[in-house]
């Protein structure tokens, strides 16, 4: 078998109700539902986190968020920022450099967020090449309007205004050098199509992992005035329809090249949406920074002609963790075992869905580095939420909404979740109940951190879309 090619595409924010296929009413998705029809939807897959910097850490290195360090980070932040002297320790092994291990060029376009100092950036960790944005696309210089109406943030206050303008200019980077300060948002995701397709082009003869990731739809909403004018729900749509366009080209260039039937394609989102400006984790509870459903389960495609069946659904418990294993198994690349981590392979769920269990049957959700919940088959137990103790029970089989709090219905479910749960603390960790893990490993620290870029008050800079008051 020729080593199939490897796209992961993973958007940001992107909620279990925005697409089409997952049961969108407002967003246009036509090329992700025909992607969905060709291959497997899931309908239980977790992102490792509710927030962007742990989730992709997660999902690159195959372990819950504590386990490499990765909950919270510099003055209790539950992402990174520009100038951290944090980032993923550069000894964890991801899978970029496991493929590349077997002889696979890699690339990273978008958004990174493992760290932004040089030592943290994605050369580091087994991609050849970088071009994007290493973090949230907010990140940047913003300039408030006057009445500090703050746009979709809603209401800011003098002080948060004049900081946000005085932020680093959000840096657009190729490789390991700043190519562009304060680079204009509304065409980012073109520049970031017109790169994934120079890469597919140059390495069209040899196996290639390219990770895609989007900033749609990340606040604050930029687009391209074609897909607002054509959007039937506002900004939000028209960012959707950006990453729907964007995965048409990637589809249609593997297909004038002849390889989409030896490709495999993965598509996700890094956690739930934070549900303003019309985004959508329908039918789940909760939304982006919670262990509610929304918070974590999203949507996750795979396509992979011949080896996948199409048009499939798997209702199997699978995480975002799990691709790690799952790609080493499908190329036969075989994992160190030097440091443990928490991936499962479940390929056997790819290629037979019907007849397939997942090795998956459960999951524990982190808010930073505490210990909310568990997941065990059908069963969810809350143990705390927000720095509060609380007792809830959910029968996710029947009750995806989780809307009926079954606690005391079922002490013994109860008890068996506890269990779960005062294992992983014992392991993992869990902050809020004083609990210090026995098998964590430390991140990647440095001394006298800086910013990627500086302010420069007489710079001319790319006016952004803040400056226009219906921005969001």
């Amino acid at each position: 078998m020729n080593k199939p090619n490897i796209i992961l595409i993973n958007c940001d924010d992107l909620g279990y109700g925005d697409l089409g296929c997952y049961g969108s009413k407002l967003n246009d998705t036509p090329n992700i539902d025909k992607l969905s029809e060709e291959g497997i939807k899931f309908t239980n897959f977790y992102m490792a986190s509710p927030v962007c910097s742990p989730s992709r850490a997660a999902m690159l290195t195959g372990c819950y968020p504590p386990r490499i360090s990765f909950g919270s980070f510099d003055d209790n932040r539950n992402v990174l920022f520009p100038g951290s002297p944090t980032g993923l320790n550069p000894n964890e092994i991801t899978i970029a450099k496991q493929v590349k291990n077997a002889g696979y060029n890699t690339k990273i376009i978008g958004k990174w967020h493992c760290g932004d100092q040089k030592e943290f950036l994605p050369t580091n960790y087994g991609f050849d090449s970088y071009y994007g944005i290493p973090y949230s696309n907010d990140m940047g210089r913003s300039v408030i309007p006057e009445d500090g109406s703050g746009g979709s943030f809603g209401p800011i206050d003098e002080e948060t205004r004049s900081r946000r303008e005085k932020f680093p200019p959000l840096p657009l980077i190729s490789d390991n050098e700043v190519i562009q300060e304060q680079p204009d948002q509304a065409g980012i995701t073109e520049r970031y199509v017109e790169e994934s397709i120079k890469f597919i082009r140059k390495n069209k003869k040899q196996p290639f992992f390219l990770y895609l990731a989007h900033m749609y739809v990340h606040l604050p909403l930029y687009a391209p005035e074609r897909f607002i004018n054509n959007s039937r729900n506002g900004r939000y749509g028209a960012a959707v329809s950006g990453i729907d366009w964007s995965t048409a080209m990637i589809l249609d260039e593997l297909k004038k090249l002849d390889l989409d039937e030896n490709t495999l394609i993965i598509f996700t989102s890094d956690n739930g949406s934070n549900t303003r400006n019309n985004g959508s984790n329908a039918p789940l509870r909760g939304k982006k920074q919670e262990t509610y459903e929304g918070g974590q389960r999203v949507p996750m495609i795979m396509k992979w002609p011949k080896k996948i069946p199409a048009n499939s659904t798997s209702d199997e418990l699978v995480s975002s963790i799990d691709f790690f294993r799952t790609i080493s198994s499908i190329l036969g690349i075989k994992i160190d075992n030097k440091n443990k981590i928490d991936s499962l392979d479940f390929s056997n769920v790819m290629y037979s869905p019907i007849n397939s269990k997942s090795p998956r049957e459960t999951f524990f959700y982190y808010k930073q580095n505490n210990l909310e919940a568990v997941r065990n088959k059908k069963w969810k137990l809350h143990q705390q939420k927000d720095g509060k103790k609380v007792s809830e029970l959910y029968n996710l089989e029947n009750d995806i909404s989780e809307k009926n709090n079954v606690y005391e219905k079922y002490p013994e479910i109860v008890l068996e979740l506890q269990k779960l749960l005062d294992e992983c603390a014992k392991e993992l960790g869990d902050e809020f109940s004083d609990i210090q893990g026995t098998d964590i490993r430390l991140p990647g620290k440095v001394e006298n951190p800086s910013t990627l870029t500086s302010f420069d008050p007489n710079s001319p800079y790319y006016a952004p879309m803040y400056d226009i008051p219906d921005w969001g």
